[in-house]
């Protein structure tokens, strides 16, 4: 499942931000905003998608969509939701295609501003320049 979430933010890198990027496997320890949505998939399993961003990584998000090249934090707050959905939303459609895991997804929730610490199974990270955004999976316990 990280699989298709993260060609969909390669895809969002590539069609959105139009910028290079990389993705890297060491996390990274700064300070992020950070949000998270969970997903339901076929097999009755549920699973939280986290997504948290470097400020900079969010305000090119910012910038791009509303042209604010210095937005305020409950703006970086609302990208930084409206990412989560847009990413997570085309990897849905991705594993739909492929009749990969086929899951729904529900509405984002944004956590906080801060080093992301949450428990997860797995995670990448997005480089874009010198700005990181960390896509993390943890299965839930029902």
């Amino acid at each position: 499942m990280l699989k298709t979430i993260i060609e969909a933010a390669e895809n969002f890198c590539v069609h959105q931000i139009r910028l290079p990027y990389e993705v890297h496997d060491s996390i990274d320890e700064s300070r992020t905003l950070i949000a998270y949505i969970d997903i339901d998939k076929q097999d009755n399993t549920k699973h939280r998608v986290y997504l948290a961003a470097q400020e900079g990584f969010i305000q090119r998000v910012s910038t791009l969509f509303l042209e604010e090249q210095e937005s305020d934090e409950e703006t970086l707050i609302d990208m930084m939701l409206e990412t989560t959905n847009l990413i997570v939303g085309s990897a849905k459609v991705i594993a739909e295609e492929l009749a990969q895991d086929p899951y729904t997804i529900n509405t984002p929730h944004f956590v906080k501003i801060d080093v992301f610490d949450f428990a997860h199974d797995d995670m990448k990270i997005i480089k874009v320049e010198d700005d990181a955004m960390i896509i993390a999976i943890k299965e839930l316990d029902e």
